[in-house]
């Protein structure tokens, strides 16, 4: 990291000077007023001193100008239909093959034998009727077997029962027991007669068992993607659900992710943005645990409303724990020329709202509390209560696990939340967290931050924005 002190006679000259050589992307350590040292500084113009750090880029190679490159070999996607042909058709076409030939040498067979035995008979016997065709209990064993592997495709699906007619007699039940499967589907298998093995009415059967296990692919396929997105258990159910009748209905995977991510546009609650009242201030505190950018969350909040939508504004801070957090707030006050209020108790707190009880908009920045910290908590939330109309909002990292989120709010539930905060959304890589928050505890979203920049890297949280951040139209 780059750091480096710059001095000037204004405070305005100093920070052109930071932005002309370090860029935007500089932060500010801190900023003082100075005076030379020794006799003759009493009589010296003071200056100002600001410090700024930098954090260095990674080096991108440029492309090559003159070097071809390969253009990107597209591999085009399977259809469903064209997976199904390939994972059950092929194997069908060959057991149904196998199965055919099977029965034309067992009627072969039995020409032959039938043969020998009428040729002592010299005496033409008159033709009877064609009768219903008996097989051996072999013959008929082995071809129950072997309908039913053309059938099931793979005999590891656990067992089936599965009772055959043919000529008349009623064979008794009989399952393949091979090692159970994690998660079997039971697939119907409706057989209630068979008089001729045919190919065609053996496709027939096996199409609409596959039906059910097309579908349960499609929603397993879904519950995958949302798991890869870190959603819990509890969440990934109620949105597979919610589309199972879609799939029965034979919709496609693309259209079952954009009916699934408009219903948990439909589940997700949100506040909208910052509603500024007609008589009297918007108080706005921002809680949370340390570390999750509350104040430059504060910063961003304030410029959005100071600079974009010409609101007055004011800021209060009680973080007098962190070094340097209230000089950090102090500079980006001074930068958009708003005023500042630093309060240590729940007097200060009450004479800083009063003084600006004019503006349109108060923003107050609160020291970082640990959730295991409860006497810390209790010290916030009596500040808080001797002051009336403060809307709390909960600043929660989205690179949080659920089970600590679920922590957090477990222990700031002490204090009147009204709306959540969610920041570093650049940082995380999944977004499950949100859904199972916004799902388990009903509390609606603000705004998300998504970087460090002031005031850019803040927008409203709405929930198509989320679900389009976890459900993917298109992997």
């Amino acid at each position: 990291m780059l750091v480096k002190t710059f001095q000037a006679g204004e405070m305005s000259e100093a920070l052109r000077m930071v932005k002309a050589e370090m860029g935007l992307d500089a932060m500010i350590l801190s900023s003082k007023k100075e005076r030379k040292k020794g006799i003759l500084g009493f009589f010296s113009k003071p200056y100002y001193e600001v410090t700024a750090a930098l954090e260095p880029r990674p080096v991108q190679q440029r492309p090559n100008p003159y070097r071809e490159e390969a253009p990107p070999v597209q591999e085009r996607e399977l259809s469903t239909r064209e997976e199904f042909q390939n994972s059950m058709l092929g194997p069908l076409a060959r057991e149904v093959r196998e199965l055919k030939q099977r029965i034309e040498a067992l009627s072969k067979k039995e020409a032959q034998q039938a043969v020998p035995q009428a040729q002592p008979s010299q005496e033409p016997q008159p033709e009877s009727p064609a009768g219903p065709r008996t097989f051996g209990k072999e013959e008929l064993e082995e071809i129950k077997q072997l309908l039913y592997n053309a059938v099931s495709g793979n005999k590891d699906k656990g067992p089936k029962p599965v009772t055959f007619q043919l000529a008349g007699q009623a064979l008794e039940q009989t399952a393949v027991k091979v090692a159970a499967q994690p998660e079997p589907m039971a697939v119907p298998f409706p057989v209630e007669q068979l008089e001729q093995p045919h190919p065609a009415s053996a496709l027939k059967l096996v199409k609409g068992a596959d039906r059910g296990s097309d579908e349960e692919r499609l929603l397993e396929k879904l519950a995958d993607e949302l798991r890869g997105e870190e959603v819990g258990p509890m969440a990934v159910q109620a949105l597979t659900e919610s589309v199972r009748a879609a799939a029965e209905g034979g919709v496609s995977l693309d259209e079952l992710r954009s009916l699934m991510a408009e219903n948990l546009a439909g589940m997700v609650k949100c506040s909208g943005s910052l509603r500024i009242k007609k008589n009297g201030p918007r108080i706005v505190a921002v809680v949370g645990p340390t570390g999750v950018g509350k104040t430059t969350t504060i910063a961003k909040i304030a410029a959005m409303y100071a600079l974009n939508r010409r609101v007055s504004v004011a800021m209060v801070t009680m973080d007098n724990f962190r070094v340097g957090a209230v000089e950090q707030l102090k500079t980006y006050a001074k930068i958009m020329d708003l005023p500042l209020e630093v309060a240590g108790n729940s007097q200060e707190l009450s004479g800083a709202l009063a003084r600006h009880s004019d503006k349109d908009l108060i923003l107050i920045d609160t020291a970082g509390r640990s959730p295991k910290d409860a006497d810390r908590l209790d010290e916030l939330k009596g500040y808080l209560e001797t002051q009336t109309g403060i809307d709390v909002y909960l600043c929660l990292s989205a690179t949080t696990r659920s089970r600590e989120i679920d922590e957090i709010i477990a222990t700031f539930g002490t204090l009147p939340v009204t709306k959540l905060l969610f920041t570093k959304l650049d940082e995380s890589r999944t977004f499950g967290c949100i859904v199972d928050t916004c799902l388990k505890h009903k509390i609606p979203l603000s705004y998300f931050s998504t970087g460090q920049k002031v005031p850019e890297d803040i927008e409203v949280a709405t929930s198509r924005k989320l679900a389009a951040m976890v459900v993917q139209e298109s992997n």
